[in-house]
């Protein structure tokens, strides 16, 4: 039986999933980390996209992602496929590198867009790699908290900061607050 056919809304930010396959790691150091940042900025230049939050992980990946053009589902393809013949080229290995198509799931309202982004940036405190989000190396967390740290082309702070009010250092502020905060924090993919 085919699988279902996924359903692509242009303009709309999705909270993308993707592991190794076994749970393998997908990032053994930091110049895979670099090679993949290396393809998105690559990916972006032919096919525009926005990337409002983001963690790699060792073993996965989060992204909240719009694409208007390209269909979110060709735009992973590249992405994974690209990833996956550096990993295995560089690790001289054959087969799978992720374990299944990438999960997706639509993100609705000012709500959805930052818990997801909540639980994105707090996936490496929740797994005790780090004690606090900005000390993660690999995700986004740091370009909402330092100004003047330099956001790749493909990540677009403000999607996030427009949700709020005051002086963009305040935006700043109370999305950071928002993010560490005391609030329960519901798992959106399950992962």
């Amino acid at each position: 039986m085919p699988r279902p056919k996924r359903v692509w809304i242009p303009k709309r930010f999705y909270h993308i999933v993707c592991r190794g396959n076994r749970r393998d790691p997908l990032f053994r150091n930091v110049t895979d980390f670099e090679a993949f940042f290396h393809i998105l900025e690559q990916l972006h230049e032919k096919h525009p996209f926005e990337i409002a939050s983001y963690c790699l992980m060792t073993n996965h990946y989060h992204l909240q992602i719009r694409s208007c053009d390209t269909p979110l589902s060709k735009l992973m393809a590249l992405i994974n496929k690209r990833y996956a013949n550096y990993y295995n080229t560089k690790y001289k290995l054959t087969g799978h590198v992720y374990e299944k198509r990438f999960y997706d799931k639509l993100i609705d309202g000012k709500e959805g867009m930052l818990e997801v982004s909540r639980y994105i940036h707090l996936n490496p405190v929740a797994a005790r790699m780090v004690r606090e989000p900005e000390n993660y190396r690999w995700s986004s967390f740091h370009l909402y908290k330092y100004p003047k740290a330099a956001a790749p082309l493909f990540v677009n702070v403000e999607i996030l900061l427009r949700y709020y009010e005051g002086t963009e250092l305040e935006k700043r502020s109370k999305y950071c607050s928002g993010v560490k905060g005391d609030v329960p924090l519901n798992h959106p993919s399950g992962t």
